[in-house]
């Protein structure tokens, strides 16, 4: 009866103690896998070089508010700066344009030696009715066209015109740049969460497989059985690496957008 009972147990412990091995081999050895995440000296899973973001944290806690993003973005972008420099530029053209009419005015001062009179024609001859003393002469002269009279306004108004476009186009840059900072952010977040399931997917596929190599170690199944396993196993170890560079790509592009290193964007 003993002799039996030992028989009839043999299998179940050998699958109890398969699926153990499995799990032991999937999770102890998982965090140690190459590209697939490193723990950081606090011990949390980082997924950004130098530690800048961590994976299992949001990434919307990790970072600043948006609208502090979005103030770092008007501050550093280079279409921004573009921008207000255009801004500027016609500023000053508007203000120069109010005194082109001065264009053509010039001035002197010189210093007059020596007797200097003035001299009259009378009946009988010249005559000296005074003199002028010496000293410093100074005056202005101005040579004013009718074009710069009667087309100053125009010209005024032309340059005001352009300078509140500038200030217009300004501002639709900076509406841009809030669009694309908005969708980035999302694609940053959705990218999270999307890595964070493949990741726990390959988890899983990590233990079937480590199950299958053991099995078939007992020739409880076979090579091709084995085969589906490992190719499914291949396929998700695929897909995380996907899901990490598009959570990469969108990272790295916010700091670009932005114009300033990620880790500067990071909570204080």
């Amino acid at each position: 009866m003993t002799h039996n009972i030992t028989i009839f147990l043999r299998p179940v412990c050998s699958r109890l103690m398969l699926i153990c091995v499995g799990l032991l081999l999937a999770y102890g050895g998982y965090g140690q896998r190459p590209g697939i995440h490193r723990t950081a000296p606090s011990g949390k899973m980082s997924i950004i070089p130098n530690d800048t973001l961590l994976l299992q944290e949001d990434i919307a806690t990790q970072l600043m508010p948006f609208e502090d993003l979005y103030t770092l973005a008007i501050t550093y972008s280079p279409m921004v700066k573009i921008g207000n420099e255009q801004v500027n530029s016609l500023d000053q053209v508007y203000r120069l344009s109010k005194l082109k009419i001065l264009e053509n005015a010039t001035g002197f001062v010189n210093y007059s030696v020596g007797n200097q009179a003035i001299f009259s024609t009378t009946a009988y001859g010249g005559d000296q009715i005074g003199q002028i003393a010496n000293g410093y002469r100074a005056g202005v002269g101005l040579n004013v066209n009718l074009y710069d009279v009667l087309g100053r306004r125009q010209l005024i108004n032309q340059a005001q015109s352009n300078y509140k476009a500038a200030i217009h186009q300004r501002e639709s840059v900076e509406l841009q740049l809030k669009r694309e900072l908005i969708n980035l952010y999302q694609d940053l977040l959705t990218a999270q969460r999307v890595l964070k399931l493949r990741i726990a997917d390959e988890q899983t596929s990590l233990t079937a497989y480590r199950i299958a190599e053991a099995e078939l170690q007992l020739g409880r199944i076979t090579p091709e059985a084995m085969a589906v396993n490992s190719n499914r196993h291949t396929e998700i170890k695929a897909a995380v690496e996907m899901a990490k560079g598009e959570f990469l790509k969108f990272a790295y592009q916010l700091e670009a957008l932005v114009g300033v290193p990620l880790y500067q964007l990071k909570r204080n």
